[in-house]
């Protein structure tokens, strides 16, 4: 990898020049977030029940007692047998977090259609400790634009609000909650597709890095990752192949 190589004087001039820029989308970023909190709401009237651990929770209690809420869609279909890799490769950055969030008044939960006890298998093997519940028999995920039929895979004009091609029955996004004193839920925000990259601590580190994230000329982004216990096999498989 060749690159230009120059005096300390010169880096340094270099790097203000570029802090500038940095400071400038700092800005830009946090003027796009007080947009994204002055969104209109729309108020959620119907009566979604989910499976978790603790039972059978109505949206609402979802909340916890807190104020607001972040839902996960985590692309996980009755079935699979395993979650989506890159759905994963996001989940392992949500265990921290979630103390961090519950501090500001939000509560953090996945939400998947597959049933419970598949949850749970994939949950214990992944090592995970946040709240992960069953949306199997209701039809919030439909709602939410994240579970497709069939006859709408291959579509446009669905998913991440008409942007983007429906590619599979589960798609990935994040939705936002909030629950008034009279107990009334309203949605305020959703994100897909790219819309979850900033999500992604893994992503933010390799952005700093020579290299960056490496994936041009990769079949697709993401194309590289694997769930965080199949690094390791394929280490293993490697070393086995090649002595």
């Amino acid at each position: 990898m060749s690159h230009a190589v120059v005096s300390q004087s010169e880096w340094l001039e270099a790097r203000k020049g570029l802090l500038a820029k940095e400071k400038e989308f700092t800005q830009a970023r946090e003027a796009l977030a007080a947009q994204r909190r002055d969104l209109p709401w729309v108020k959620i009237d119907k009566p979604y029940v989910f499976d978790g651990e603790s039972g059978r929770e109505s949206l609402s209690e979802l909340f916890a007692g807190r104020s607001q809420l972040i839902v996960y869609h985590f692309m996980l279909a009755p079935g699979w047998g395993e979650g989506c890799k890159s759905c994963s490769y996001l989940a392992d950055h949500f265990d921290g977090a979630i103390p961090h969030l519950a501090e500001r008044d939000v509560t953090f939960v996945v939400i998947s259609r597959a049933p419970l006890a598949e949850i749970d298998a994939y949950k214990q093997r992944m090592g995970w400790k946040f709240k992960w519940l069953s949306s199997n028999g209701n039809d919030f995920n439909s709602d939410f634009k994240v579970s497709f039929p069939e006859d709408q895979v291959g579509q446009e004009g669905i998913y991440n609000f008409g942007t983007t091609k429906v590619y599979g029955d589960e798609m990935p996004g994040i939705s936002v909650l909030t629950r008034n004193k009279a107990g009334e839920v309203f949605r305020t925000y959703s994100a897909y597709a790219r819309g979850l990259d900033n999500m992604i601590g893994t992503y933010q580190f390799l952005d700093l890095v020579p290299k960056g994230r490496d994936e041009d000329g990769l079949p697709f982004t993401m194309s590289w990752v694997k769930r965080h216990d199949e690094y390791e096999q394929a280490v293993i498989a490697a070393k086995s192949c090649c002595g």
